[in-house]
């Protein structure tokens, strides 16, 4: 009796060394490798920028960003009229993060790129719908994620130290599941994600109620943060006028 044995068995797709080719393939480029350095800074940007920041003409650089969004390097987000490039996630964030310290081995950070130009008061707070942005935004954010209060990776989260933090600082969550507790919201100045949902509009309504932050005389979606303001928000996470200034 003849044994048979039988031969690898098939596999579906592309052979993991193929896999792993086309991704390195895609970054073996200098201008996509200035690309993924620009984005590493945490930042979104539009492909006219990004043509603007790399020296590539506009007609070249949709071909590179093509070659990004297909390897899912990067990824695209829409807010308002405007499309922005951004690292598809954080992983793929820690990896690129890896190899351009492997390569560059003096490399301390991403090499900074100024942000967008806007009328400072705009920049430095306003209103996105009904929550903070711009520089104060972001400094809510930020510290949020530092003390635990929230998760930024990739999908925004409250945590249970966060629901408890809002609990304790007065903004109720009441009729969280219609709306998110926490999502993204693209910062088009700061072209990085601040908190927005229920929480974050909850936290605005609670410090607009207060008069820890103000519209400015004209109007407008500008805030000017109040002395009140500066105590509680000092207070509430130990941001000071320099986190947005």
């Amino acid at each position: 009796m003849n044994e048979t044995h039988p031969g690898p068995a098939p596999t579906c797709g592309p052979a993991p060394g193929a896999l792993l080719a086309a991704f390195a393939a895609a970054l073996a480029d200098e201008t996509r490798a200035a690309i993924c350095m620009t984005l590493l800074e945490g930042r979104a940007w539009t492909a006219g920028e990004l043509a603007r920041i790399t020296s590539v003409a506009p007609s070249t650089i949709s071909g590179h960003l093509t070659r990004l969004l297909e390897a899912g390097i990067c990824a695209t987000e829409r807010q308002g009229r405007h499309s922005y490039v951004r690292i598809a996630d954080a992983a793929t964030a820690r990896l690129l993060d890896a190899l351009a310290s492997h390569a560059i081995p003096d490399r301390d950070a991403a090499h900074a790129v100024p942000v967008v130009s806007a009328p400072d008061p705009l920049a430095r707070a306003r209103t996105c719908y009904d929550h903070f942005a711009g520089r104060f935004g972001m400094a809510v954010t930020d510290a949020m994620e530092r003390r635990g209060l929230l998760r930024t990776e990739d999908v925004f989260e409250l945590t249970d130290a966060g629901r408890a933090w809002c609990a304790e600082a007065g903004i109720s969550l009441a009729g969280e599941g219609r709306r998110r507790l926490a999502s993204s919201c693209l910062d088009w100045t700061e072209r990085r994600r601040h908190l927005g949902g229920l929480a974050a509009a909850r936290l605005c309504a609670r410090a607009s109620d207060e008069k820890w932050v103000v519209r400015p005389a004209g109007g407008g979606r500008g805030l000017e943060v109040t002395d009140a303001g500066e105590r509680a928000f000092h207070d509430l996470l130990g941001i000071t006028p320099e986190a947005w200034s």
